[in-house]
């Protein structure tokens, strides 16, 4: 089969009864774009019209759930490389594109440039984000349910850190249940399943369980939904695992993870952030363009005889000022340089935000620099060397 190129980046807008795909080239030139039924004829033939345009082509799809379960079956049986866009990169990047609010045709083509642009890091950092703000959701309803029924082991973990606890509930959440095992069995059956300090958190259910003799009502039924939820907030954590694990390994092939990452405050994840919002960093062109993107320089509203009057601009990249906001509130927590600034700004009267805020501005520079001369981050600024 001939190929007219070697990669195109194909952006399918997920629907029930039709889906639309858009494909662009290199420059971001759209080459096909339709309506596609969702079966396997038409998909089928979608598959065949990419191959004949390019010998890599790459997929991306806005939804992983049943509209899409049928495309993504033929994609995989046809070997092709498919990628999640999150759905809040793709909103974030519509803003970019001109034309309708929201069209399939204009979803579907934001979609294929969301994959040609950010490529892996974006689509990985945004099923990031996606699935931890799934866990935070499920997390909050699983303890809503157990204080219905159980408060007493509700108080007695931190269930969106405490995998442990996540485990125990899968297997047992009733405290009938684990009054019946005792801690004897119940040590057991954590040990099993590779639970840490696995007696400590079966005394500890136990103890909770002693504690709650009445039986509340819907309690076994609640158990039971308590126990799926566990048991699908334990498996998201794995997929989570997985995922860090790409970006990591991804972040690091970057020509500029090392110098990002020798910061204090960045590690792989915030520096995959990064570069997914700031994309080239020395495109811009000073330290001072790549803060005022972020929101970090402030802007006059002088008038009349007002002056000096500064405020944050209104056009700004939000995302950029939340990945150095992290940053720097990361770096302050540990004694260095960082922190010694912090403080000062705090002896000066600044709230945690505005000395925060500060520091971020700060190691803009200190990052631009880092980029600029093509090394790595060291507490003590480096010798210029000696002359000869």
């Amino acid at each position: 089969m001939k190929h007219d190129r070697d990669r195109v980046w194909v952006g399918i807008d997920v629907g029930k009864t039709h889906h639309w795909a858009c494909a662009v080239d290199d420059g971001g030139a759209t080459l096909l774009s339709v309506k596609v039924a969702n079966d396997e004829a038409d998909i089928g033939e979608l598959i065949s019209n990419v191959g004949v345009l390019a010998q890599q082509p790459v997929w991306a799809v806005d939804i992983i759930g049943s509209p899409s379960a049928l495309l993504l079956a033929l994609l995989a049986q046809a070997g092709q490389s498919v990628h999640y866009a999150s759905g809040r990169i793709v909103a974030a990047m519509s803003a970019a594109f001109t034309g309708e609010g929201k069209t399939d045709t204009k979803d579907a083509f934001v979609i294929a440039e969301t994959a040609r642009l950010r490529r892996d890091l974006a689509v990985l950092t945004g099923h990031r984000a996606d699935l931890i703000a799934d866990r935070v959701r499920m997390i909050n309803r699983l303890r809503d349910l157990m204080t219905s029924v159980f408060p007493s082991l509700e108080r007695e973990f931190d269930y969106s850190a405490c995998k442990g606890a996540l485990v125990l509930l899968t297997g047992y959440a009733s405290p009938d249940r684990i009054r019946r095992a005792g801690q004897s069995r119940l040590t057991g059956w954590l040990r099993a399943r590779k639970v840490r300090n696995s007696a400590g958190v079966a005394t500890r259910a136990v103890t909770a369980a002693k504690a709650q003799s009445i039986t509340l009502p819907g309690q076994d039924l609640t158990a039971g939904i308590i126990s799926e939820l566990a048991t699908s907030i334990v498996a998201l954590d794995e997929r989570v695992k997985t995922l860090n694990t790409q970006i990591e390994d991804l972040f690091a092939e970057h020509p500029q993870a090392a110098s990002i990452q020798s910061m204090p405050g960045f590690g792989p994840f915030l520096g995959a952030s990064l570069l997914v919002h700031a994309g080239d960093l020395r495109a811009f062109p000073s330290a001072g363009h790549l803060a005022a993107a972020a929101g970090l320089v402030p802007v006059p509203n002088d008038s009349g005889r007002r002056i000096g009057n500064l405020h944050r601009p209104l056009r700004y990249s939000r995302p950029l000022r939340h990945v150095f906001y992290l940053s720097a509130q990361t770096s302050m927590m540990h004694a260095g340089p960082n922190r010694d600034y912090y403080l000062k700004k705090r002896a000066h009267g600044a709230t945690h935000s505005q000395a925060v805020i500060a520091l971020a501005r700060r190691r803009i520079d200190v990052l631009w620099a880092l980029l600029r001369e093509n090394r790595t981050w060291t507490p003590a600024p480096p010798q210029p060397a000696l002359a000869a």
